[in-house]
């Protein structure tokens, strides 16, 4: 490695590696992911909307303010305009989300959700034995998800632009919001969270109001006092049903699919809800929330259970329902694709033989004999299933390769495939075979890269478009952080151990290369860069970090290794703070391209982020403003984002964090590593991070000791999820 340093420049002590240099700490960096601020505008801003990026949009977050911290729910980040009399509630609050709406109160309890509630706490407690709670429904019965859509699948639309209720009723919320004392500029929000009936169901429960985004909890307290009057108490029904789904939204935006009961009780403690089990039955009984139980799997060196009568241990998860009924459709159309499939006449054997590299004849081979296939490697494995694709096309299957951005597009091109679709495209219909009479994608095999994106919802969608027998091969590098929605799906699939499962041989080649595959098995290396393929640039606080990005993007790289700024793409931990991504870019842009910002801060020649729905992130250029809204250029394509749309989908994108980076990569990368920004760093973050770069990478380096301790301790933090538990029941033999 190199360091980088012109005539003024602060004076580096030396090649430093990536652990080397010092800096000062501030605080600041450290927010929610972008999946969280997705989803969470402050409802009185107008520029409410800089952060709402897809990231692993990692969906997930909290403590790390960019990949998923996927942990218990984290207090709220967010800074909201509270409604006149709110009052924090003690504990701290969940960050907000587009939580469901609470059902009404007094609605009939069932016999059986009843008597579920109590088997929770008396398992739980140790007044039951977990074997005794097996012979209860684990939940509500529920119609398994069909094989397949009767028609084509729609991609996840775009935000309506407007409320769904007319004039009448977009009255009738601001008269009970002033009511309550909240903004009146809520009524928008409230409108297309609630639906036509927003402004009785409010008056009948005011902490509805926790389903507009960005609304904190606090806030609707006192927003339920204003209305209620000293009936709003904190033990009400309502209001912990409310909290009950909203922790359970965080939860799904920091990637849970579900949370054990002890964590969600807790949670609901620090919310100030009074009786939190109390809270639970009521949630559980109204079908706000399902319960499930999974077994708990023997420690190292624990014995297993013996005998039929010795207890099996068991652990209580909680969920909603939309997480639940994915991931078990999702479990549920995997194990029909193996359990469908029979070998055809095709002789995969010669295409193996002259497959291009060992690894990509192990993966023709292993998608020949099974319906199902996990393939992991790294930037240089994507060419195997490039080689399977052509394999399976020359014996006459219908095979397609699908990727999650343009430029996985690019890259699967380049790697053999010119024909590859994006997962929205091809879920959508815009792109790929079609549909057959049956309403499946016309498909025999397909290969979806990248897997590690795959939340459950989409990966559910698109499972069940594929027919009976049809080869599914999901291919990733499991080393990058994990989807922006709920759900660890390409993980879960290969702890599973379900189907064959090809390891990729071929290394990444280069600097960059092996200084990225060192970090994916926990070791950060020195290696050589004779033509300043890897660059390290100590600095001393996040002002120094600012200033050295910027001249090494506008200046030192374009001249030193002749890549222009335009393909450059700045990488930091966080959106808040003095290096985060609206300080850098704000920095960016004053050297880069400024101007007075006058379509909505933007200006033509300015470098974007535009997020059409979470866990999508496009990179793209403002080209121009019309009376509809701002014009941009997104990988060739014009798009037109609504006016009333651009506060909420677009920022600058000169500096992206590392979930909104992913899938994408660029010739060169610089990755900011201020101070405030060591505790929040994993292994995955950086692994993702420095690899973004396909040329040349420069490492703004100001966390001392953190980063190799990160690499070498700090992994991917834990998903609470089903599917590997699900997908294994589905394997076992029948009884």
């Amino acid at each position: 490695m190199s360091t980088d340093r012109r005539a003024g420049d602060p004076a580096p002590s030396g090649t430093r590696t990536p652990g080397g240099d010092p800096s000062s700490p501030s605080r600041g960096s450290a927010e929610p992911s972008d999946a969280q601020q997705a989803a969470q505008p402050t409802p009185d801003s107008p520029a409410a909307g800089d952060d709402a990026q897809a990231g692993h949009t990692a969906a997930a977050s909290g403590a790390e303010p960019d990949a998923a911290p996927d942990g218990p729910p984290a207090p709220d980040a967010e800074a909201a305009t509270a409604p006149p009399g709110a009052t924090p509630s003690s504990g701290g609050a969940e960050a907000a989300s587009g939580a469901e709406s609470a059902p009404a109160p007094g609605s009939p309890k069932s016999a059986v959700a009843e008597a579920l509630a109590a088997a929770v706490r008396a398992v739980e407690s140790g007044e039951r034995s977990a074997a005794s709670f097996f012979t209860e429904p684990a939940r509500p019965a529920r119609k398994a998800a069909p094989a397949r859509p009767a028609r084509p699948a729609a991609p996840a639309p775009a935000p309506a632009a407007g409320p769904r209720i007319g004039a009448e009723g977009l009255a009738g919320v601001r008269e009970v919001l002033a009511a309550g004392g909240a903004p009146e500029s809520l009524a928008v929000p409230v409108a297309e969270a609630l639906g036509e009936q927003a402004a009785e169901a409010l008056r009948e429960d005011p902490w509805q109001l926790l389903a507009v985004p960005g609304v904190r909890p606090e806030q609707a307290d006192g927003f339920a006092r204003a209305l209620l009057g000293p009936e709003a108490g904190p033990g009400d029904e309502r209001r912990a049903r409310a909290l009950t789904v909203r922790v359970l939204e965080r939860a799904a935006l920091e990637g849970h699919t579900v949370l054990e009961a002890p964590a969600l009780r807790a949670a609901l403690a620090r919310l100030a809800v009074p009786d939190p089990d109390e809270a639970l039955q009521s949630a559980i009984a109204e079908g706000t929330v399902l319960v499930f139980q999974e077994a708990v799997e023997p420690g190292p060196g624990a014995p297993a259970p013996q005998g039929e009568d010795e207890e099996v241990p068991v652990r209580l998860l909680l969920g909603l329902d939309r997480c639940a009924m994915a991931e078990e459709s999702l479990a549920d159309g995997l194990a029909r694709l193996i359990s469908t499939f029979t070998a055809g006449p095709e002789e995969w054997e010669p295409a193996a033989a002259a497959a291009p590299s060992p690894s990509a004849a192990e993966l023709i081979r292993a998608a020949a004999s099974a319906g199902l296939v996990t393939h992991s490697g790294g930037e240089a494995a994507r060419a195997e299933p490039a080689a399977l694709v052509a394999a399976a096309r020359s014996l006459g299957l219908r095979a397609y390769a699908a990727v999650h951005t343009e430029d996985g597009r690019r890259r699967l091109a380049a790697a053999g495939d010119p024909e590859a679709v994006t997962v929205a495209g091809l879920l959508s219909g815009a792109e790929g075979p079609g549909r057959d009479e049956d309403g499946a994608l016309a498909l025999d095999v397909l290969a979806v890269l990248d897997a590690p994106r795959l939340d459950v919802e989409t990966a559910a969608m698109l499972v069940e478009s594929l027919a009976d027998g049809t080869r599914l091969v999901l291919s990733g590098d499991p080393a990058v952080l994990w989807s922006a929605g709920p759900g660890r799906v390409f993980a879960d699939v290969v702890a599973a151990r379900v189907c064959p499962a090809v390891v990729s041989r071929t290394p990444d080649e280069g600097p960059v290369g092996e200084l990225v595959s060192g970090i994916g098995i926990g070791e950060l290396s020195q290696p050589a860069a004779p033509g300043k393929e890897v660059v390290i640039v100590p600095v001393r606080d996040p002002g120094e970090a600012v200033h050295r990005t910027v001249q090494l993007v506008a200046d030192s790289i374009p001249r030193a290794i002749g890549v222009p700024a335009e393909h450059t793409q700045v990488i930091t931990p966080g959106h808040g703070g003095p290096a985060g991504t609206r300080a850098l870019n704000a920095a960016l842009k004053e050297r880069l391209n400024p101007g007075p910002g006058r379509f909505g801060g933007f200006d033509p020649g300015d470098r974007v982020a535009y997020v059409p729905a979470p866990g999508r992130m496009l990179p793209g250029t403002v080209t121009g403003a019309e009376a509809e809204g701002l014009r941009l250029d997104c990988g060739g394509s014009s798009v037109l984002v609504p006016r009333e749309r651009v506060a909420e989908t677009v920022r600058h994108g000169w500096a992206v964090t590392a979930h909104q980076a992913a899938g994408t990569r660029w010739p060169a990368a610089v990755v900011v590593l201020p101070g405030d920004a060591a505790s929040t760093l994993t292994r995955s973050w950086i692994y993702t991070a420095f690899g973004r770069a396909e040329r040349h990478l420069s490492v703004v380096h100001g966390v001392d000791q953190a980063l190799p301790r990160a690499v070498a301790e700090v992994p991917a933090k834990e998903r609470t999820t089903r599917l590997r538990a699900l997908l294994q029941a589905h394997n076992r033999p029948s009884e």
